[in-house]
């Protein structure tokens, strides 16, 4: 019998006392809270015609209002996409019209560069008379970019979450009951939705945020709260080692990093201010997690690979076993074949299992913790009227090279369009305006940066 999300729900939120804390910030919201908010919450999801395979976008910042508003969306059996709160007003329009959602539930402080954790967002919640209730038995969407130029389309069932909660169970040395773990990770994204809620609900740890405004904030909190073990990305930690005098963290066990590979030298400064290794995980929003070893001892790598996960590396990529493709629509469903999902993930598998991550092989790049297609953001640029043909790479920085006739087209222009059609994380951070983008012998458009640049 297939799993139902909302049996799913029903059965974590059942879990815990009354008075067992579940998540703190300035203030604490217990079990029973939660369970008094998601009820309510669901109450008025359901006034505005939310009911069970219900296609709803979700799409507001990691706060208590965030976590609650998913939770009673799944109680009522709905399909959720839940988006990247930063993207644009436009960027969230395509992808509801993409996937025809009947509604919009979206928190009124997104689409900002920065949004910090707070508690509490206003929600408003909008219909569409153009969506459609969802036709597979998918819980949860979200949407990464892709080789194509546009983002991915990946679903997940409940069944699916409730193994990979299952996954992190077998792990060793995770947080148990009562014990407290500081989240940096967003509960907007795959591991946070996961490793930060889902689990967290089922074993009955205690989530910590912080408000992330300097690491001397996150620091500090950790220290107030006597938290066990923190994950975060890379940025996260480069933001710690900036503490100048750190205080002592006695209670903190293990730190882990995601989303990106961490730096050499911010692991090691980092190991040298706190005593303590940084651990590596790897997954994707496809899968969930594949990898992981909170300890950091097994680095290079990015950890073994876990129990119960289906993984190798066929001429040199890194593949998952699956009982279906991760995806709802073409062409991205090409990418899953004979039961196994090629990752586009360049890797090394070694015999006792430890998996070495060696980039990637698509137009997919990973810049602070954040997927980025180079291909979704020249096809932002060619929209532009004046814009003739666009190139985009990565060198450490996105840059992007665009071609025109019109002498009316600067790089100040072409920042401006792409600022009103694109998160800030995606955005170029260098633009270049030439008259022709150049090519190969054969016609084909340059990608390699030192030409590009020295294009006059």
């Amino acid at each position: 019998m297939t799993l139902r999300v909302e049996d799913l729900i029903g059965d974590l939120l059942a879990r815990g006392a009354d008075d067992a804390p579940f998540l703190t910030h300035r203030h604490t919201v217990t079990r029973g809270e939660l369970r008094e908010a998601v009820a309510a919450d669901a109450r008025a999801f359901a006034a505005s015609g939310v009911r069970r395979d219900s296609s709803v976008v979700l799409q507001a910042p990691p706060s208590f209002t965030q976590v609650q508003a998913l939770l009673a969306l799944w109680a009522l059996g709905a399909q959720v996409m839940l988006v990247e709160p930063r993207l644009t007003p436009v960027e969230l329009e395509a992808l509801r019209v993409r996937c025809r959602a009947q509604f919009v539930v979206r928190a009124a402080d997104v689409g900002r560069k920065l949004v910090r954790f707070r508690e509490r967002f206003e929600l408003v919640t909008t219909t569409h008379a153009d969506g459609v209730a969802a036709s597979t038995d998918h819980c949860l969407v979200q949407f990464s970019s892709g080789s194509t130029g546009q983002p991915k389309v990946i679903a997940r069932t409940a069944e699916s979450l409730r193994t990979e909660v299952e996954v992190f169970n077998r792990m060793p040395d995770l947080p148990v009951a009562g014990e407290k773990v500081l989240l940096l990770s967003s509960t907007a994204h795959s591991f946070g939705v996961a490793f930060g809620i889902l689990r967290t609900l089922h074993v009955g740890v205690h989530l910590v945020f912080s408000t992330q405004e300097s690491g001397q904030d996150v620091v500090g909190t950790a220290a107030e709260h006597g938290v066990v073990g923190i994950t975060g990305l890379p940025l996260h930690y480069a933001a710690l080692n900036q503490v100048q005098d750190p205080p002592a963290l006695p209670a903190l066990r293990w730190v882990l990093s995601g989303g990106e590979l961490i730096q050499r030298e911010v692991e090691e400064r980092f190991t040298d201010l706190y005593g303590l290794p940084i651990g590596q995980g790897y997954g994707t929003t496809e899968t969930g997690i594949l990898t992981m070893d909170v300890t950091g001892l097994t680095r290079p790598s990015v950890g073994p690979v876990c129990d119960g996960v289906r993984l190798r590396v066929r001429d040199g990529q890194v593949e998952v076993g699956m009982d279906r493709s991760p995806y709802l629509v073409e062409p991205e469903k090409a990418n899953y074949r004979d039961g196994w999902w090629r990752t586009s993930d360049r890797g090394e598998l070694t015999a006792d299992g430890l998996l070495t991550l060696h980039g990637r092989a698509d137009s997919l790049v990973i810049f602070g913790g954040n997927n980025i297609d180079l291909l979704e953001i020249e096809d932002v640029l060619r929209t532009h009227p004046m814009v003739d043909e666009a190139i985009v790479v990565f060198d450490g920085a996105v840059e992007a090279y665009v071609a025109t006739t019109s002498d009316d087209l600067d790089e100040a222009t072409v920042t401006g369009w792409c600022a009103a059609r694109m998160a800030d994380f995606k955005r170029p951070s260098v633009v270049r305006v030439l008259r022709k983008l150049p090519r190969t012998p054969n016609g084909k458009l340059v990608r390699d940066r030192s030409v590009l640049a020295g294009t006059p």
